[in-house]
């Protein structure tokens, strides 16, 4: 079956004749799909993730002195993650960013299942899968950003 179709309309379908839909249609929905995807992640890390640190939540400030790592990495995390919540949304940084906080989140499970028990260690393990997939979808613009970065040294 081709991957192009002509224009059918509902009524001239046969029950039980699945068209094949284009390429072009599946493309397009899947990069909407994608987007919002990191849309919903850079909100979570924002607002769920990063606010709680740099705002200095009890909990959070709590967590942290249990760590043995005080104010100062707290801060150091919530920037992190409010950094590549912002370099999710920014087409050429879109595949570093997602590395960096699937990275981040090795860190956060290592912490959970280390330090807290494990508690809450299924979070930063289903964080990885979309980052993953952002991360790999959009690695094409890796080579965009090492022209820009190679151009700027040269300048």
């Amino acid at each position: 079956m081709s991957e192009t179709t002509a224009a059918v309309t509902a009524d001239s379908t046969p029950a039980g004749v699945v068209i094949a839909e284009s390429a072009t249609a599946r493309g397009r929905r899947a990069r909407i799909a994608l987007r919002a995807l990191q849309v919903a992640l850079a909100l979570f890390y924002a607002i769920a993730s990063a606010l709680p640190k740099l705002i200095g939540h009890a909990s959070t400030a709590e967590s942290f002195e249990r760590l043995g790592w005080g104010s100062a990495g707290m801060y150091t995390i919530g920037a992190l993650e409010l950094a590549g919540a912002i370099a999710l949304l920014i087409l050429v940084l879109q595949s570093v960013a997602a590395m960096a906080l699937g990275a981040l989140m090795v860190g956060a499970f290592v912490v959970q299942i280390s330090v807290f028990d494990g508690q809450y260690a299924a979070t930063p393990v289903i964080l990885i899968v979309p980052l993953t997939l952002i991360a790999w979808a959009r690695r094409e613009h890796n080579a965009d950003l090492l022209r820009l970065l190679l151009r700027r040294r040269r300048a």
